[in-house]
């Protein structure tokens, strides 16, 4: 999810799985898979960054091994009740 400005000034947060089109002309508007359209404040380029910096928290908190895409490690009490996680070589 990446939070936007609409042009009266609110917060707008949209999830960015759903952006279909950014077009800038000469507002910022955004075009959904569903068809809706919101006009925002943003430019597009600063809103793609936006798009950019949100998947890049997503995947950092995955761990990548040979095996695959991993979950991280747990550190709460519930989660040795799932059994025990194999440790990285």
């Amino acid at each position: 999810m990446i939070q936007l400005t609409r042009l009266n000034g609110q917060p707008l947060i949209i999830n960015s799985d759903m952006i279909k089109l950014i077009e800038n002309a000469p507002d910022t508007v955004i075009s959904l898979v569903n068809g809706e359209k919101f006009v925002v404040r943003e430019p597009g380029d600063q809103v793609l960054e936006r798009i950019v910096q949100f998947r890049r928290r997503v995947l950092d908190g995955l761990r990548l091994n040979f095996s695959g895409w991993t979950a991280p490690r747990a550190e709460s009490p519930d989660s040795e009740a799932s059994g025990p996680v194999p440790e990285e070589p």
